[in-house]
């Protein structure tokens, strides 16, 4: 069986690598290098370095659209896609005999779209998990061929969740592989009705705003950690904020966003419904730190009473 995988970021690699050591993978699809830095060096995705240490053929068209024969060309029996990041076109959906699989990082029809990892934290979801689908034009519309199911626990972030989502991909798909090469597969439509999206996380959507409940500002934090990491405005510079607690006492008669205590945890701030304490930051220009340290070296009484924006 020639198989073609089509993939690009770290998640992907576990699932690769699952191939690699139980199939024959003849190609290898991913996004086109990146210039990265001040000096604009072109870096390897973590799927082609992958690849080319396994001394596997790896194609990079800018636009899969447009440059899809040489996918073609490998006469693929079947193509796996796991977070390759481009819409992939009819041509490429219909020539595999077994047609073009997906690993995609949610319980579909549940957080479709590029960022399922981030949201399923960052909208309060209770559990996740892997799907296994069949692709088609419309994005992760396809019908599901099988499912593995996580919690999400109140100590898990986007690091954490993420690399166990990874091996659960990894494992799930050599498990069902199986049955879709003997053709016993099962072929489960999504319910429409069920749907949530997950799309690609804006710059916006990073910013902290204290008006909202302490479980909200917990939630965004922990899902954007450690990238691209959350933040907010303070003195008129970006602070990062890579992790907080919900705390337990409330200021009714401050504002949002106000600085009301330091302690050893760290910075306690005013929320829409109570307060949390930012335990590690990174100030504009600075490194990551914890936040005790931080309001010591500059005066716990020039923090107090000033406002996050």
């Amino acid at each position: 069986m020639r198989v073609v995988f089509m993939g690009t970021p770290d998640f992907a690699v576990n699932v690769l690598q699952g191939l690699i050591d139980n199939y024959e993978v003849v190609g290898v699809v991913c996004q086109p290098d990146k210039k990265v830095g001040r000096k604009q060096e072109l870096v390897y995705s973590p799927i082609k370095k992958l690849a080319l240490e396994n001394n596997i053929l790896v194609l990079q068209p800018k636009k899969i659209r447009l440059e899809y024969k040489e996918v073609l060309d490998l006469e693929p029996d079947i193509i796996i896609t796991c977070a390759y990041g481009q819409i992939i076109p009819k041509e490429i959906l219909d020539y595999p005999r077994l047609g073009c699989i997906n690993v995609h990082a949610s319980l579909l029809p549940k957080l479709r779209g590029g960022a399922p990892i981030h949201k399923a934290i960052i909208d309060g979801y209770k559990e996740t998990g892997i799907t296994i689908m069949y692709m088609d034009v419309k994005m992760d519309n396809g019908d599901i061929i099988s499912q593995s199911k996580t919690t999400i626990l109140d100590t898990d972030n986007l690091e954490s969740l993420h690399d166990r989502l990874s091996i659960m991909g990894r494992d799930l798909l050599l498990e069902t592989l199986p049955s879709i090469i003997d053709g016993t597969n099962k072929r489960i439509k999504q319910n429409e009705e069920e749907v949530t999206f997950a799309y690609n996380i804006k710059r916006e959507e990073e910013h902290v705003s204290f008006e909202k409940s302490s479980l909200e500002i917990f939630n965004l934090v922990r899902g954007l950690d450690p990238v691209p990491s959350s933040y907010a405005i303070l003195d008129g510079l970006e602070m990062k904020i890579i992790h907080c607690e919900i705390n337990d006492k409330k200021y009714p008669n401050n504002k949002c966003g106000e600085i009301v205590e330091i302690s050893k945890m760290g910075i306690v701030v005013v929320s829409g419904d109570g307060s949390v304490v930012l335990t590690k930051i990174k100030p504009f220009g600075k490194k990551s730190m914890d936040a005790y340290s931080f309001a010591n070296g500059i005066s716990k009484d020039k923090l107090i009473g000033k406002v996050f924006e």
